[in-house]
């Protein structure tokens, strides 16, 4: 018997909080609703589904939470490995339940678990020479360079706020439990894998895995774990429902279908900007590229439209 046809579905951090105004874990909780509501309708009409998500701003609060509690209580701070690891079950918590409730409710039987994942990555990965991702709070230039000293952190000074750590963000290389994931997928099991990009590790002198302080960009780990399982369809769901060619000119417009050799030309030609569109653009280029049938770009709003081709940016092969 064929095996049903499997999509990874890359959730942007949009997908779990709306605004400022509404951070909250609940807040959180109910963004993600909206999201799991449209991943079930293509669980519903035959795809099995591997999701992978962002934790930027999830992290970002936990780090903040220790540095308050390390100062005011004298408590240990939280490494970076593990604030990653934390928000993988928190957040895939969230979807789990939210998916759960959504299959119930259309009376279909269909598990929902989450793979706490590690991704390793290359210590001489040129990201480490010069890391520029920056994390947790402000710092005054004092603490900053204490730690620079004590701890060996790399800062900057930003934009006249204050000082901040910035780590390395490593190309993806393999996911530690790719053969977990594979074997959920073929039972059938809905599995949210690679959160926040995956824990990033990598091997020490002996050959041991241990986690590294950087972060992953999560699309570039959902379209890796696309490519490894074979998957036919790659989505992202993020803030727009369809990518723009000449963002932000006079010229803008919206583009509904792209061919890889047009996707790489528009990517040289600087219509994607840096640290938003870009890695979205360069995941789904490699997708492609590695035999993958489709990939799209939309909003969450608009993916039960996209899978339908009403609605997103879709990118195939030539």
């Amino acid at each position: 018997m064929a095996r049903a046809k499997w999509a990874v579905v890359a959730i942007g951090g949009n997908s779990l909080i709306a605004d400022e105004q509404h951070q909250s874990v609940e807040d959180q909780y109910q963004a993600a609703k909206e999201t799991c509501l449209h991943i079930a309708d293509m669980v519903q009409e035959g795809w099995d589904v591997a999701i992978g998500h962002g934790n930027g701003p999830q992290v970002g609060f936990i780090l903040r939470r220790s540095e308050i509690a390390a100062r005011v209580a004298g408590m240990h701070e939280v490494p970076l490995d593990v604030c990653g690891a934390d928000t993988q079950g928190a957040l895939g918590y969230a979807l789990q339940q939210n998916l759960h409730n959504a299959f119930r409710s259309r009376g279909m039987q269909k598990d929902v678990t989450t793979v706490v994942t590690q991704v390793r990555v290359d210590l001489d990965d040129p990201a480490f020479i010069g890391p520029t991702k920056p994390i947790g709070g402000f710092m005054e230039e004092t603490e900053a360079q204490a730690r620079v000293a004590r701890e060996g952190w790399a800062v900057v000074e930003d934009s006249g706020r204050g000082w901040r750590r910035v780590v390395a963000s490593p190309e993806p290389k393999e996911i530690v439990e790719l053969d977990a994931i594979r074997t959920l997928l073929d039972a059938g099991i809905v599995t949210i894998a690679v959160g926040g990009g995956g824990i990033p590790v990598a091997l020490n002198a002996k050959g041991e895995l241990r986690g590294v302080a950087a972060v992953i960009d999560k699309d570039y780990a959902s379209s890796l774990l696309a490519q490894l399982i074979g998957a036919e369809l790659f989505l992202i769901s993020t803030a727009v429902e369809r990518v723009l060619l000449n963002f932000h000119k006079p010229n803008e417009r919206p583009i509904d279908r792209m061919t890889l050799s047009e996707a790489k030309r528009y990517l040289a030609e600087g219509h994607f900007a840096k640290g938003s569109m870009d890695p979205k653009m360069r995941s789904v280029i490699r997708f492609i590229e590695a035999g993958g049938k489709e990939a799209i770009i939309t909003d969450p709003s608009h993916i039960t439209a996209a899978i339908h081709g009403e609605a997103g940016t879709h990118v195939v092969p030539d």
